[in-house]
């Protein structure tokens, strides 16, 4: 027998097609990925007064903080016995990653950025078809292309593209890293016992290299550390490090165990959506009529993708997962 994430599992290690998704791994898609918008939109409060670099390691920490007590609380050791390499995969993302989009989220807006990162889903599309050998199907490319469709209609506008092209730029190199980060991570999370332990020993490493980033930019002569910081700001940093880090990344690796990389990225698509809401409720951002026409065929879109995984168990290639004995509780 053996334990996985609190639960007992039988042995051994079966296949089983990955086309029907589970609904706890829907609802943990769907919940990474509001977290992943609410935590962008309430990341630009913070740069008010925080440096990018600065910010990051701070919603690090928090994050590291976090999910340090929920293990010990939960009886998890903090130290795993899974690949070496998913540990190190925190350099990737969210270290450079988010260290580059946090950059980009200084010179444009929150609901762009958000919409930017959805096209984090095409590119893993891509390589999850060469890396992973997992079968792309029509309907799943024409759902994608509509999706990046209503995300060109919301981002574009033509009187604000060229004073945000280095922001747009530095998002989209954020973007590409994460989608290597997905495809490598779901080619060897299988065999990690716990998520908690690859998502604590990702993010350390990801602040061991946002740190050695604040201490370049100290070294070169800049000065990141902010010279004061309001109770607000303080908040929110600290509130996305939980909601972006802690959160979304145990939701979002927990069911990238069982769901392959190219549908598990459709759920991205939402980002975009939430963003959108929170930046318009919470910042006073606003979107025209074509640029809320976009976000709908982004939604309607998702839609498409997880009702079609839902019943197309043929579709997927199978992926390696295991079968959870219903006798046993949790840990």
């Amino acid at each position: 027998m053996l334990w996985r994430d609190g639960l007992l599992l039988s042995t051994p290690l079966v296949l089983r097609s990955a086309g029907v998704l589970d609904r706890r791994d829907i609802a943990a898609l769907v919940g990474a990925a509001v977290c992943w918008g609410l935590g962008t939109v309430v990341s630009k409060a913070a740069l008010a007064d925080f440096a990018p670099v600065v910010l990051l390691a701070v919603q690090l920490a928090s994050s590291l903080a976090v999910l340090t007590v929920l293990m010990g609380w939960k009886g998890i050791p903090l130290r795993g016995d899974g690949p070496a390499l998913l540990g190190r995969l925190g350099l990737l993302n969210p270290g450079a990653a988010y260290a580059l989009g946090l950059l980009g989220l200084v010179s444009i807006t929150a609901s762009v950025s958000v919409l930017l990162w959805a096209l984090e889903p095409m590119m893993i599309m891509l390589l999850a078809a060469v890396v992973l050998r997992e079968r792309i199907t029509p309907s799943l490319v024409l759902l994608s292309i509509a999706a990046v469709v209503g995300i060109a209609l919301v981002v574009y506008d033509a009187a604000a593209i060229g004073a945000e092209a280095v922001g747009i730029v530095l998002g989209l190199a954020g973007v590409a890293c994460c989608a290597a980060y997905t495809v490598i991570t779901r080619r060897y999370i299988p065999d990690a016992r716990e998520t908690s332990q690859v998502v604590l020993s990702q993010q350390a490493y990801a602040l061991g290299l946002a740190l050695a980033l604040v201490l370049v930019a100290a070294v070169a002569g800049g000065s990141p550390m902010p010279a004061s910081v309001t109770p607000p700001a303080l908040v929110s940093a600290i509130l996305s490090g939980v909601l972006y880090y802690a959160a979304a990344y145990w939701l979002y690796l927990g069911a990238l165990r069982r769901v392959p990389a190219s549908i598990a990225a459709g759920s991205f698509y939402l980002i975009p959506i939430v963003g959108v809401a929170a930046g318009a409720l919470v910042l006073g951002e606003r979107l025209g009529p074509s640029q809320w026409l976009g976000a709908l065929i982004v939604l309607v879109s998702v839609l498409g993708i997880l009702l079609r995984s839902s019943g197309a168990a043929a579709s997927i290639a199978p992926v390696r997962t295991v079968e959870i004995d219903a006798r046993s509780g949790p840990a």
